[in-house]
């Protein structure tokens, strides 16, 4: 028995699933946000949704393995912690956690190697080579040089928004998408706002929308936004194949997260053609199956499962997890 766990920002899945794939349940809870929420309440959810999902599924603890792929754990030490906190929990005989671009990964490669990047709320990028080494990038913000992900790409759209209205910045028609967005008179309003607490920063996400449908309309000021995010997307992923010896081989480079699940034609069409110029043989995917699917095929990979497993937990997601660009 096999224990599944998707901890995204938005929202926990969890699957319990046999070593032959056949799921038996899943439950869904609150995200997994151990920063914004604490660690404790962050496990707590988790801990919600997994007894509902053994419930639901007729099935106790310790099941034989917990394959946790959680958002927001960026760092070996951090997987390190909540390997600890989970095990206490119980759920397993054996536990393995990891940053949830893994799991994005392994739903979206034909082989369990590639590089995958993740670029939804935030950005992030990991990759496996065939012979087990890894790259990956700290990925906790600016800090790190992250740049990116539609919550940074709000911030942006408001940036040049402000700066359009006050005359600091050149025209663009984010200021006045921006103001209708959030049902303002103007940008300043919308920036007074979150200042006084009237609208929450964390909604500055809403805005990567849209800043895609500015750009589309041919604003030079959000085109030039997209065609920044896409250069972010495609130095990740080189950099990744770079250290994994990856550049000139034939290897899958997997999209996902909500950004680029979204299929912007100018940011698609931008990634596909810098990865095109810097890794001839690098094929790009985006993944259309829940990152859950990822987690169950990991767990699958530590039970040591038939063939025919992968192929029945692939079905029950459907499609197969991703499709080539």
């Amino acid at each position: 028995m096999i224990l599944a766990i998707d901890g995204g920002n938005s929202k926990t899945d969890v699957a319990v699933l046999t070593a032959g794939g056949e799921v038996l349940a899943t439950a869904r809870g609150d995200g997994f946000r151990p920063v914004a929420d604490g660690v404790t309440e962050a496990v707590d959810t988790v801990a919600e949704t997994v007894a509902r999902a053994l419930s639901a599924a007729g099935a106790g603890t310790p099941v034989d393995h917990v394959s946790a792929y959680l958002a927001n754990v960026d760092l070996p030490v951090e997987e390190e912690r909540f390997h600890r906190l989970f095990t206490d929990r119980g759920w397993g005989r054996g536990v393995r956690v990891g940053n949830d671009t893994f799991a994005l990964l392994r739903a979206g490669a034909t082989e369990p190697w590639g590089v995958a990047v993740v670029c939804g709320a935030g950005i992030n990028c990991a990759g496996v080579a065939p012979d087990g080494r890894v790259a990956r990038f700290p990925s906790i913000g600016q800090v790190t040089g992250d740049w990116g992900g539609g919550h940074h790409l709000g911030e942006e759209a408001l940036w040049h928004a402000v700066r359009a209205e006050d005359g600091r910045g050149p025209h663009t028609a984010l200021a006045a998408a921006v103001a209708a967005h959030f049902g303002r008179a103007g940008v300043e309003d919308v920036a007074l706002a979150i200042h006084f607490g009237e609208l929450s920063e964390a909604r500055l996400g809403e805005l990567s929308p849209v800043l895609f449908a500015v750009a589309a309309a041919g604003d030079p000021v959000a085109r030039s936004l997209v065609d920044r995010q896409a250069e972010e997307i495609v130095a990740l992923a080189t950099v990744a194949l770079r250290r994994l010896d990856l550049l000139d081989a034939p290897v899958e480079v997997v999209l996902g997260g909500g950004v680029l699940a979204a299929r912007h034609p100018q940011l698609m069409t931008a990634v596909e053609d810098r990865l095109a110029g810097l890794a001839p043989q690098a094929k790009p995917v985006v993944v259309e199956a829940p990152p859950l699917l990822g987690a169950a095929l990991l767990g699958l990979d530590a039970a040591g499962a038939p063939p025919e497993a992968y192929d029945r937990l692939r079905a029950h997601f459907g499609k197969g997890g991703a499709q080539a660009r």
